[in-house]
């Protein structure tokens, strides 16, 4: 699952940042993406969102500091029970 979670973000980063040659790390933040503005940054949550079905809450994207923080909130969005 993360490796398929990974591929999918690194499209969207990729996307996003109008860099191909992107390469994800779980230590990689907004200061080592030369494209990575607060603009992009709002466009990248936007997508991220889109492409896995969830819905951040404010103080979760304000806790992340870098893509592995993001990762383990996507995962732990994907295996929270749905609500009925």
């Amino acid at each position: 699952m993360e490796l398929e979670l990974e591929q999918k973000l690194t499209l969207i980063f990729r996307d996003t940042f109008q860099d191909r040659g992107l390469i994800l790390r779980r230590d990689l933040t907004a200061a080592d993406v030369p494209a990575w503005t607060s603009l992009t940054h709002v466009e990248m949550i936007s997508a991220v969102e889109r492409s896995f079905g969830i819905r951040f809450k404010l103080k979760e994207i304000m806790k992340m500091r870098n893509v592995g923080d993001l990762m383990d909130t996507i995962q732990t969005h994907l295996t929270a029970p749905k609500p009925s």
